[in-house]
């Protein structure tokens, strides 16, 4: 679950991360209060969208299309400046390297007072599951695309692991630091945020924190100067506040709806629908279709224990892509029973009027009365013994493959 800027500034606020005063603003008159207030002759008026590249992006006429203007973030010097520039922004699509062509509409403004920037540097905190730790990286090359510098200059990149059990320890802040190139006041500072920004990360349950640019003022303080925050929506249950910084108009409108109904569904770019049971057979299923030259249009787990009423909304969801010319159904019966699914598959054949081909993989729990429901169905519903034939079959049946 990702949020916006302004709303990872008053999470890092609240623990003693140093960040610039800022307002956030929906209206091209509460940017011009924000200037007023903030009292700073040099702002920065940003866009909000879950997305990374603002500042490289393209706004453009969400209606006509037309060039509106470049850059998603831009530096003003004065009022006139504040209303140009949030009124370029505020109602049109934002495209940067991140949204794809589609873009996102900007609803969200942040305006930020400006600071004296001595240097800029990377920050980021993320879970290393192969290590079981957090992963802390950090770049004296801030404020670029830290994967150029990842592939043309590695060794500008450290990295520390973190041990969950022991926590960030002193040692490993100031060796960072040191790392940076920091030293005295400056040393001190980063010290003290660093601190309390794993301190953040761990408490709220954070997937990542990502500080691009993290930078060094004039007066040797260190300052979050942005902020891309997700959390782990696995630990949603003990973390009910996450609703309120929710924002559902980032979302793919399907996966919302799939959420509401206990389905786990990612939209990908691929043309073959797949709809399974567990995370783990999702995720291999995906991988055979690529193997024999498909591409999956999405991930899709029905979970457990589906019902068929459940079947047929992930029916419908895989449907509303457009992209989707082919359906391959992989069930393995544990909880779940194959009949179950079969009839689900049926019923939502028949109420969608499938057009596109469909295969279905059934074993384990009733697997024998599922295949009798399919065959008996008269409809045309491809089967397939296991996961390699099923693949095989749905690739063949769109015209896909090598």
């Amino acid at each position: 679950m990702n949020i916006h800027e302004y709303q990872g500034k008053e999470l890092l606020k609240s623990a003693g991360v140093p960040v610039l005063n800022g307002v956030h603003c929906t209206s091209v008159e509460d940017a011009l209060a924000a200037y007023d207030s903030l009292n700073s002759k040099v702002v920065a008026v940003k866009s909000q969208i879950h997305a990374g590249g603002r500042g490289k992006g393209t706004l453009y006429h969400p209606e006509t299309g037309d060039e509106v203007m470049q850059g998603g973030v831009k530096i003003a010097f004065s009022r006139d400046e504040v209303e140009t520039y949030s009124a370029n922004i505020l109602g049109n699509r934002l495209v940067t390297i991140q949204t794809g062509d589609e873009g996102k509409i900007v609803s969200n403004l942040y305006v930020e007072s400006g600071c004296a920037i001595a240097h800029e540097y990377y920050l980021a905190l993320l879970v290393d599951r192969d290590d079981k730790s957090v992963l802390i990286m950090a770049s004296t090359e801030g404020g670029m695309d830290i994967e150029d510098v990842a592939h043309n200059t590695p060794e500008l990149i450290h990295k520390i692991n973190v041990d969950p059990n022991a926590g960030l320890l002193g040692f490993q802040k100031r060796d960072l630091g040191m790392a940076l190139g920091l030293s005295g006041a400056a040393l001190k500072s980063f010290f003290k945020a660093l601190g309390s920004m794993y301190d953040m990360f761990v408490t709220n349950d954070c997937a990542m924190v990502e500080i691009n640019p993290l930078v060094l003022t004039e007066d040797e303080e260190i300052v979050a100067l942005d902020a891309k925050i997700s959390f782990d929506e696995n630990a949603e249950f003990r973390h009910k506040e996450w609703s309120e910084v929710r924002d559902l108009s980032e979302e793919e409108d399907v996966e919302i709806r799939a959420k509401e109904t206990g389905l786990s569904y990612v939209k990908l770019d691929g043309e073959i629908g797949c709809l399974v049971n567990g995370a783990g057979l999702a995720m291999a299923t995906m991988d055979v279709i690529k193997l024999y030259g498909g591409s999956p249009a999405n991930f899709l787990d029905v979970g457990g224990g589906a019902d068929e009423e459940q079947v047929k909304t992930a029916f419908s969801i895989i449907l509303e892509d457009s992209n989707v010319k082919g359906i391959l159904v992989n069930i393995f019966g544990g909880i779940m029973r194959c009949d179950i699914i079969a009839r689900g598959v049926i019923d939502a054949t028949k109420s969608l009027g499938l057009t596109v081909p469909l295969v279905v993989r059934l074993a384990g729990t009733n697997v024998e009365e599922g295949k009798a429901i399919l065959a008996a169905s008269n409809l045309d519903i491809h089967p397939a013994n296991d996961l390699a034939e099923g693949a095989q079959k749905i690739v063949a049946l769109i015209g896909g493959g090598e």
